[in-house]
């Protein structure tokens, strides 16, 4: 998955946890929990999502990667699906 193809699903995943939610102001480093006032079965939520549209594997040890926009395009645009 390339990095594009990555943010893509990212913010369509953050859509489904969080309708409504202005994503085009959301910057490549701002953390989603405070920026979109995830709670954490939102945060959870969103990592089930993910790993579901992608395929990847997501592990608990992931989730701090998972944190940021770009946090998770690098995950994702690394991972083995």
């Amino acid at each position: 998955m390339n990095r594009t193809e990555a943010a893509d699903v990212v913010k369509e995943s953050l859509a489904r946890v969080v309708p409504g939610a202005d994503l085009t102001t959301l910057g490549p480093e701002e953390p989603f929990r405070e920026t979109l006032e995830l709670d954490s079965l939102d945060f959870l939520r969103f990592v089930e999502t993910l790993g579901e549209r992608t395929g990847v594997r997501i592990d608990d040890e992931d989730t701090p990667r998972l944190t940021t926009l770009s946090g998770c395009v690098g995950f994702l645009s690394s991972a083995d699906a």
